[in-house]
């Protein structure tokens, strides 16, 4: 059996700039960390050779690739060219839906596994790509680049999107006394709501054409490198307050961004005390991320008492095996 362990991340600004519709026309940027909630996927050798077995929330059965309706597995076992005689079966730390990157994850995840039960190399950025060319082009989601990328390798980095279509990854290099004091300030709560990332970000690749909403992705941007500055200064507060900006900015791409509900939350949130927050991924629910110094989140916490809050540390390790017995 072997078994893979990949992070769940954290974008915290340039969210979008990963689309190729954007890319394609001017330089992409996200900053973004992985964190310690992991996917776990194993692939085991099947006691029958013409048979394949999927299990995740259902169990599949089928006799070749082509036979398995998840289109990330399906297209997984056809990229890696294994066509039956394995068993899958993922489980993970945070459900999908909920912001944190997890169908990516699970894409690098499944694609290390995969590649070590076939004896073939698994470079951070082959399986990145990879992983890209599964999701994107196989399984014909409309998603961007920046979660694979960070899945694959992990920390706290700077990923940028190329007019042609390579990516380049920078570690940002924090200081582990700056790394830490953002850690102690950072709060996630659990909107109690699931969506699909596709329909958000369909919403807005229909509006990427309109000259207003690309302009305000390159804004976007620039708080990117803004943002990378700040943090490298250990001005952590500016930071903060720089995601408040960016949160605002990203609400007028699409009005699938956010809704009321979280409108609200949010707003009692910045009351207490916050000084910046967001929806991570492509918005619509999920975890609501927010910058509070340490003497107003017990304030936050009582403004959101019927939201769930989740520790959680940032991690530097990217899609790694966990077990090998082969």
């Amino acid at each position: 059996m072997i078994v893979s362990r990949t992070p769940l991340r954290i974008s915290f600004f340039g969210g979008g700039s990963d689309l190729p519709s954007f890319y394609r026309r001017g330089r992409g940027a996200v900053l973004s960390t992985t964190i310690d909630k992991y996917i776990y996927v194993s692939v085991h050798k099947n006691f029958d050779p013409k048979l394949l077995l999927a299990k995740y929330s259902r169990t599949e059965r089928g006799t070749s690739a082509g036979d398995i309706c998840h289109p990330l597995i399906r297209e997984s076992l056809r990229a890696v060219g294994i066509d039956s005689g394995v068993e899958i079966c993922s489980s993970a730390d945070i459900p999908g839906g909920t912001g944190l990157g997890s169908s990516s994850s699970f894409t690098v995840g499944l694609l290390r596994a995969l590649r070590a039960y076939r004896d073939l190399d698994a470079p951070p950025a082959d399986l990145a790509r990879e992983a890209c060319d599964v999701e994107i082009t196989g399984a014909e989601s409309p998603i961007g680049k920046q979660d694979q990328y960070a899945a694959a390798f992990g920390g706290f980095n700077l990923i940028e999107f190329h007019s042609d279509d390579a990516v380049s990854v920078t570690p940002v290099g924090l200081q582990e006394e700056v790394l830490f004091r953002l850690g102690q300030k950072l709060m996630l709560f659990y909107t109690e709501m699931r969506r699909d990332a596709r329909v958000v970000l369909a919403d807005q690749l229909r509006r990427m054409g309109d000259e207003k909403t690309c302009k305000e992705q390159e804004q976007m941007v620039a708080h990117v490198d803004r943002a990378r500055k700040l943090l490298v200064a250990g001005d952590l507060d500016k930071f903060g307050g720089l995601l408040h900006d960016t949160w605002e900015l990203k609400c007028r791409l699409s009005s699938r961004i956010s809704n009321p509900t979280v409108d609200d939350a949010y707003a009692r949130a910045r009351a207490a005390g916050a000084l910046g927050g967001k929806l991570l991924g492509a918005g619509g629910g999920g975890f609501l991320l927010l910058y509070c110094p340490e003497p107003h989140q017990e304030a936050v916490r009582s403004a959101l008492v019927n939201y769930r809050e989740m520790e959680f540390a940032m991690a530097g390790d990217g899609a790694q095996l966990v077990y090998d017995d082969t």
